[in-house]
């Protein structure tokens, strides 16, 4: 008994000392991993920390941090100048209809050229992937002919339409469900399952991850938009938040003409941190689904 408590202990005491023990490669990847943490960060913190700071200070000191000094006088100056509260309001709207729109049709799109069979298929396909191809840039002026046909510049169904369906959103999901093994669909066929039934009952559940990823790629793509935006609309009351903050250092200008540059710039400073920490919240909840939605479909069998 003696001898087999005596062996445990010296198990235990090998093991922890392998535990401690960290190979150079390792290390190594560990420090690497550690700098670039520090260097995607840095500027963040540097945001944050300048926006707390006195004007003169974001001159006189732009890299040093007097945590005696920080306020919050940026934060309340730029609240009472510019109404951030709109830019949020209309990016808000625009990112709940899209995303709407594209986490309901385009699952259902790729579904279709997933699983089903019908004349036409393939081209219809390659037409929705030759979409993909078209930069972006160059159908600008031509939607902006299209929405003052329809009478929609600067307002909200010419910030929503053109981004209504997302030709990458279906390519996206018919990649996905393309994996769905067809033996599954086929027993729900068999014990009489719909189409809808199949797609609620087996689809989604398989697809959730893809889907959560394709909903952060929407948030992203919607919040950061600006060439659009700043095109469509004309007026203060339609911004998205991406417009009003490219306008912001003349908007709290005109609102405090007696603001020095470096006020104005803690005021900048200031609405960036407000803008970032959506994303930030967003991907620190939701980095799990993330990641996973990445990997689904990566690895078979």
């Amino acid at each position: 008994m003696a001898l087999t408590s005596q062996a445990s202990v010296h198990a235990a005491a090998h093991t922890t000392t392998r535990r401690l023990f960290v190979r150079p490669g390792m290390l190594f990847s560990y420090l690497l991993l550690a700098l670039a943490v520090i260097v995607t960060f840095y500027p963040i913190f540097w945001m944050v920390m300048s926006s707390l700071k006195p004007g003169d200070e974001i001159a006189t000191a732009p890299l040093g941090v007097d945590f005696h000094t920080l306020t919050l006088a940026n934060y309340s100056s730029l609240l009472a100048a510019v109404p951030m509260w709109v830019g949020f309001q209309n990016t808000g709207i625009v990112l709940l209809v899209q995303g709407s729109f594209t986490l309901l049709f385009c699952p259902l799109a790729g579904f279709a050229f997933a699983k089903f069979r019908f004349r036409g298929r393939q081209g219809l396909f390659v037409l929705v992937l030759a979409t993909l191809m078209l930069p972006p840039i160059a159908m600008i002026i031509p939607l902006l002919f299209e929405m003052a046909a329809l009478n929609w510049v600067d307002t909200y169904q010419g910030l929503i339409a053109p981004g209504l369906i997302n030709a990458f959103a279906i390519f996206w999901m018919r990649q996905q469900i393309a994996a769905v093994p067809d033996e599954l669909l086929e027993a729900a066929r068999i014990d009489g399952c719909t189409p809808l039934g199949i797609y609620w009952r087996i689809i989604l559940p398989v697809i959730r991850p893809a889907l959560a990823a394709l909903a952060i790629f929407t948030f992203l793509g919607v919040y950061n938009d600006f060439v659009w935006p700043v095109i469509i609309t004309s007026s203060d009351q339609m911004q998205t938040l991406q417009v009003m903050l490219s306008n912001l250092a003349l908007q709290i200008n005109n609102a405090q003409p007696g603001a020095t540059g470096h006020d104005i710039w803690g005021e900048v400073l200031a609405a960036s941190t407000i803008a970032t920490l959506p994303i930030l919240l967003l991907f620190i909840v939701l980095q799990r689904q993330f990641i996973r939605g990445i990997l689904a479909g990566s690895v078979k069998g």
